[in-house]
């Protein structure tokens, strides 16, 4: 595979040409029952945007996937159900792409995004689920007005 400069820079954001070199690698649909599966996490600036529904997308870096389409991953008192996950390259990380995660610019994004040994990307979209608890109660107060 030929490599392709990218042409942002992105010194200082931990990265390696491997990024950019290393095809991405497809994200299992069904871990073994043996995997852990991690909540997803947000940066606490993030959760707000992401409750409105005006963030609807993020990109991580990992060494595997470890998130599976259709599922819910709680977050506060509501969750993040993922509607798709799509392998992703460093070049696809536009910064229309950053600010649609919810960040100033792609070294923003880059910055939080990278964690650990992790080398390939994904893109996931998700939308946000309030908790049944939380709707029931606010139809109830509703009601009783």
């Amino acid at each position: 595979m030929k490599r392709v400069p990218h042409p942002l820079n992105f010194e200082g954001a931990g990265l390696t040409s491997a990024y950019l070199s290393a095809p991405p690698r497809l994200c299992a649909r069904n871990p073994s029952s043996r995997a852990t599966v991690r909540p997803m996490t947000f940066t606490k600036r993030l959760r707000e945007g992401i409750r409105r529904g005006e963030i609807t997308c993020t990109v991580r870096i990992w060494t595997r996937c470890r998130v599976t389409v259709g599922k819910r991953y709680r977050m506060e008192e509501g969750a993040v159900e993922v509607d798709s996950i799509e392998p992703i390259g460093l070049p696809d990380i536009t910064p229309e792409l950053a600010r649609a995660s919810g960040f100033l610019g792609v070294l923003d994004l880059l910055k939080v995004a990278k964690h650990g040994k992790g080398e390939n990307i994904y893109l996931i979209r998700f939308h946000y689920v309030r908790s049944a608890g939380k709707i029931a109660r606010r139809k109830r107060a509703g009601e009783s007005s």
